[in-house]
């Protein structure tokens, strides 16, 4: 149950993410800094054909049910050309590597949920993901860096204070992005009551708990609800804003359940998104994302994943 007068914990991640990408946007234009995908008329007209071919696995995104994000938060959304547009920051030749750290102690469960994330965030994005060692939380943190909340009360860290004092320190020159996975519960400021994470566009960095996603539900529903907030909450360290077209990994979401109602992967456009930024062919992520899904168990989502492999490979061939 969520407290009446509580913003809901994915809620207060996407908008935080959409604040922090708003200013990161317009400041981050350093050469070094955006990415200078191989993108040509013939490659965007590839990734149109491809998005045509996948759009019959998506639903399209309908009337908010009471309580949804869009109920709350109008958005207009973020086209694939949209985005090509925006100058986005994204990886380089030079940096390309997301980095994963586990941070704090984890349970044999959270450990495998980690190890396994990290294998479907490298075949979501086609980028190189590198596991760091497990790092502990200081000893000493200063009282307004955590809280007791909640009955019965229990330890919150600030999101501030992980990414500031030991991300930002941290972070390597070849790094695309670091992200810290923790089953500490977090909170950004005194005015919510908690968050699944917080991410920086600007400084590349960010963490997510995992505190709360396997509270009472099996270890299927725990993993695919780590991948979505991984990937949704990545995908907006690159420019990614939410997607209002489709029922999408990339949509905005206001509790659990209106998350387990979407789908582990990008619908057609969020995919080409994807695909132009790592220079990557939609039916071989979608041949990547299958292993994973068939390796997990997750069967339903690996016979989907070679339609849609197939269902490109189809479409293009009748192209030429």
């Amino acid at each position: 149950m969520f407290p009446e007068n509580s913003i809901t914990r994915l809620a207060i991640i996407a908008s935080l993410s959409l604040t922090i990408l708003t200013a990161s946007c317009h400041q981050n234009n350093d050469a070094a800094n955006v990415a200078k995908p191989l993108s040509n008329a013939s490659q965007n007209a590839e990734l149109k054909t491809a998005m045509e071919a996948v759009e019959p696995f998506f639903t399209p995104m309908g009337k908010p049910q009471p309580g949804d994000w869009l109920a709350s938060h109008p958005e207009s959304g973020q086209t694939f050309e949209e985005y090509i547009n925006s100058n986005p920051n994204v990886p380089t030749s030079d940096r390309r590597t997301i980095y994963v750290l586990p941070l704090g102690k984890f349970s044999p469960i959270q450990q495998k949920i980690i190890a396994e994330t990290q294998e479907y965030m490298q075949a979501f994005f086609g980028l190189p993901i590198k596991m760091l060692p497990q790092r502990s939380l200081p000893a000493t943190i200063t009282s307004g860096d955590f809280r007791m909340k909640g009955y019965p009360a229990q330890r919150q860290i600030r999101t501030g204070f992980i990414m500031d004092n030991i991300l930002k320190p941290a972070i390597s020159n070849d790094a695309a992005a670091l992200i810290a996975f923790t089953n500490e519960d977090l909170f950004p400021d005194e005015s919510m009551n908690y968050v699944f994470g917080q991410a920086s566009l600007e400084d590349r960095v960010g963490v997510w708990s995992l505190a709360r996603l396997g509270e009472k539900v099996d270890t299927t529903t725990f993993l695919k609800r780590a991948l979505r907030i991984a990937v949704h909450e990545t995908a907006h360290m690159f420019g990614f804003k939410h997607c209002t077209k489709y029922e999408c990994v990339m949509s905005g979401t206001n509790s659990l359940a209106e998350t387990d109602r979407r789908p582990i992967d990008a619908c057609p456009e969020c995919m080409a998104k994807i695909c132009w930024m790592t220079n990557t062919r939609p039916e071989d992520r979608y041949k990547k994302l299958e292993a994973f899904c068939r390796k997990y168990g997750l069967t339903k989502e690996a016979d989907e994943f070679k339609r849609k492999a197939q269902s490109v490979l189809d479409e293009t061939a009748k192209e030429k």
